[in-house]
Parts: structure tokens; sequence; C-alpha cells
């Protein structure tokens, strides 16, 4: 195999990149100065070695407690539950949530070989049995598998003590339009209606 092939077949094992744009990137990087490919390898390698969760909530950091963690104006009883790290760079650009996060690092997949043991549920566990928490907002996707790992967070916190559990309201997108919505969409939005 080239060293082509190799750089083609690297970026292809990237989420949204197939083997078409893989080979784009790959032939961009050579028509680059070898100092930008010098520098994109270094910035890879760097971040490889400095990026760790975070001891807390499992954030991606620098350091041993993230950005959000360290923060002393966050709500620290209010912990809301994403799948991913990425996750919480959506909630925080709506500007309204205060609280702070835990990262579960994936949703349960059987299928994709993912089960409890792979998520940080019994360290959410342990954080809320360490006390201080009265909210744990559950916020993984709304699909099959985003809500079956809700279902376990919920399960494995019911003996955690007193934490009210919720799971953010899902259903109809603004400026979306009644007409093309799918029917669950539409019964998880009536579900979830509030006083006007």
């Amino acid at each position: 195999m080239s060293a082509i092939d190799d750089l083609a077949t690297e970026f292809a094992k990237l989420p949204g990149i197939g083997r078409k744009t893989a080979l784009r990137l790959t032939y961009h990087l050579l028509k680059q100065p070898a100092e930008q490919s010098r520098r994109l390898a270094q910035t890879l390698l760097t971040m490889g070695e400095r990026v760790r969760p975070c001891e807390r909530c499992y954030n991606l950091t620098e350091d041993v407690l993230c950005a959000v963690c360290r923060d002393p104006r966050r709500d620290q009883a209010v912990v809301c539950v994403v799948e991913e790290a990425s996750d919480i760079g959506a909630i925080e650009r709506a500007g309204e949530y205060r609280g702070v996060y835990h990262v579960l690092g994936g949703r349960l997949s059987p299928l994709d070989g993912v089960g409890p043991e792979d998520l940080t549920v019994a360290r959410l566990v342990e954080r809320v049995r360490g006390g201080g928490v009265r909210e744990v907002i559950v916020a993984t996707n709304p699909s099959l598998e985003g809500e079956a790992t809700a279902l376990l967070v919920r399960r494995e916190l019911a003996g955690a003590g007193e934490v009210a559990v919720t799971r953010i309201a899902l259903g109809l997108p603004v400026g979306g339009d009644l007409e093309y919505a799918d029917g669950v969409t539409i019964a998880r939005a009536l579900t979830a209606r509030r006083a006007m």
C-alpha cells in the first residue's frame, strides 16, 4: 500500500468521510507546502497527548477538571447527562443551561458491542451518591439507542438517593411544519406540552 492510500484509509475512518472525500483531502494536503502537513501532524500528536477526560464529568479537557466543572458560577447541583462531549457544545450554544454535565462516552448499542459497562453510568451514580446533586437531566439523543440509554440512567439512579431525574422535552423544532412531522415526534410534542 502506498503512503497516499494509507492516509486516505485513515481519513476514511473519520465520521462522515467516505473514500472519495478521503482521497480529496489527501491530494489537497499533497498540494500544500510540507510545513503545513508537519503542523497538522504535530497538532494531532499534541491533541492526543494533552486532551483527556475531565475527572469529574468526562468532558474533554487539557486540565484535571474541565472549564465547566471549574466555573464557580455553574450550579453543581444540576447535572445534564449527554452521550458525547460534543453534545455539550449544542447545549451551551442555546445559552440557557447553567448547571454542569456528565458525559456517558456513548450510548447503549448491543449491535456495536456497547453495553452498560462501556458507559460512565456507574460513575454518575457515585457522583449522585456523593451528595449535592438535586436534579439529573437526561439529554441523550431521541433515537432507539438514546432512549434505551436514558432508561438505563433512570434505572441506575433509582437507588442513588433523593434526586429528581428529568428528560429533555422532545418534539417539533422551531420552524417545523406539522404536515411533515412523523407520528412519534407529534406524540412527544403533545406529551411535553406546557401552559402558554
